[in-house]
């Protein structure tokens, strides 16, 4: 397979580039920014999807397309926000239209099904979507870009859409880590004493790839996957974590009442200077509350997907983490001591 990435050099992205670069198939890797971290196996391009000219050039010959540029937001209206995920979406299609391409695999989000009425419960891929004006943008934009995807489809293009959970796993090298892998991190290095209530679907970000790579192979056409791996409370999560290298985690929750009281005094607040806060916001806490616990048997039975034990998930963070001096003193002249690498689980005898 002659593969592009739109979006290669992001967390998801480079993970896929790997996958892909393993399998056997040849990748093209589309950004607007190199990634030192990127697989050199890949073929590199940079590139605006907005640039029509370009894009059709860098997708001559490809065969699939993978597509994940996004811009992920709290807000509830941004222009670049819709516009990113909504009309990138479409001069993607365009050009893969225009050029051949046989395939686009549309990394799209659990955000695009309406979280509101579904208010926690099992979700799969046949659940309420995301049309509502209230939702927040990013929310309404993912399903909108599908939308525009399959309109595309009836002229002859191949289209997949997947849904991934809560991504989280090694192989992060942003800093700081995005929210999930690093509330894990810092409570394995006991910086985190308390954990907001709520939980998330995760989905290591390995298995994601693998999906992804699997709808390619042998998802249907115009067929959409949700692509989950385990419900767990975050302070669960934490504590696990933090277990794995000799401490205790969180020691309690705070309650969802409480922060959604504080959000809806600091929100507006924020809004005023015109910023946004990414953790006490009251998207952010939705999210939270609203969590659904997802049911991903299509993917598992029309792909073979099969996503890992959120044990062996965390355990590998860590020993990324350790490897990649997240672990190391913040205070300049401070000294670290030893950190446990964690081992596999023992069988019992």
């Amino acid at each position: 397979m002659k593969a592009a990435i739109t979006g290669a050099c992001g967390y998801v992205g480079l993970n896929l580039v790997r996958t892909l670069l393993d399998a056997g198939h040849e990748v093209l890797a589309l950004d607007r920014v190199h990634s030192s971290h990127l697989d050199p196996r890949a073929r590199w391009q940079e590139l605006d999807i907005f640039d029509a000219g370009a894009l059709h050039r860098a997708l001559d010959g490809i065969e699939v397309v993978f597509h994940l540029v996004a811009k992920i937001s709290l807000l509830k209206e941004d222009e670049a926000t819709w516009h990113i995920n909504v009309e990138g979406v479409k001069a993607v299609a365009d050009a893969a239209l225009a050029t051949g391409v046989r395939r686009v695999v549309h990394v799209s989000s659990i955000a695009s099904f309406d979280m509101y009425q579904v208010n926690g419960q099992t979700i799969d891929e046949t659940a309420p979507r995301s049309i509502d004006a209230a939702l927040p943008v990013y929310a309404r934009s993912k399903y909108a870009g599908e939308r525009e995807l399959m309109e595309r489809a009836k002229a002859g293009l191949e289209v997949v859409v997947c849904y991934p959970t809560g991504v989280f796993g090694p192989e992060d090298y942003g800093w700081p880590m995005p929210h999930l892998n690093g509330n894990m991190i810092d409570a394995a290095r006991g910086k985190l004493p308390v954990m907001v209530e709520g939980g998330f679907d995760l989905v290591d970000v390995r298995d994601l790839a693998r999906g992804l790579l699997l709808a390619a192979e042998k998802g249907g056409n115009g067929e959409t996957y949700l692509l989950g791996g385990t419900y767990i409370s975050m302070i669960d999560a934490c504590r696990l974590s933090a277990s794995m290298v000799g401490r205790p985690g969180p020691k309690f929750m705070l309650p969802m009442k409480l922060l959604k009281g504080i959000a809806a005094i600091t929100g507006p607040l924020a809004r005023r200077m015109g910023k946004e806060s990414e953790f006490l916001s009251e998207v952010a806490l939705d999210t939270i509350e609203t969590s659904p616990r997802i049911d991903h048997s299509k993917a598992v039975r029309e792909l073979g997907y099969q996503p890992r034990p959120i044990e062996d998930t965390i355990r590998d963070l860590l020993i990324f983490g350790i490897h990649h001096g997240r672990f190391l003193p913040e205070k300049k002249g401070a000294v670290q001591g030893p950190i446990p690498v964690p081992e596999p689980d023992q069988p019992k005898a």
